[in-house]
């Protein structure tokens, strides 16, 4: 059964950070891209940031370059997104997702997690 479960989200003030995590399951992690959206209240969903199997390639939107850091351990099956600098047009539940092929659009992704909820304040 596969599961990805994000944790780390929460309230935060405008220059601050926090760090999500994705815990995969149920399939060969390193096998995987893995990347970040999110979905702010009344958008589209949006890529945030992708990391491919290896962790050797990397890809950033252009609204987080610069202060988000997309990551992986595959030893733990799990993904991180560190995010500095926050904003509040950064609040948004975020989601983790599991594609076989690196890629931008979420239409390539084949497992989805229930998401995080980060919040910031100005």
């Amino acid at each position: 059964q596969v599961q990805l479960v994000e944790s780390g989200g929460g309230l935060v003030q405008a220059g601050g950070s926090l760090r999500a995590s994705c815990a995969a399951s149920g399939f060969t992690f390193r096998n995987f891209a893995m990347g970040w959206f999110r979905q702010a209240s009344g958008k589209e969903r949006e890529v945030v940031a992708v990391i491919s199997g290896s962790g050797r390639t990397t890809y950033y939107a252009d609204s987080v370059k610069g202060r988000f850091t997309i990551s992986r351990d595959n030893a733990k099956n799990t993904a991180y997104l560190q995010m500095n600098s926050l904003k509040p047009e950064d609040t948004a539940v975020y989601y983790c997702a599991a594609a076989r092929f690196y890629g931008f659009a979420d239409r390539l992704y084949d497992y989805w997690g229930q998401g995080t909820q980060v919040t910031v304040s100005s």
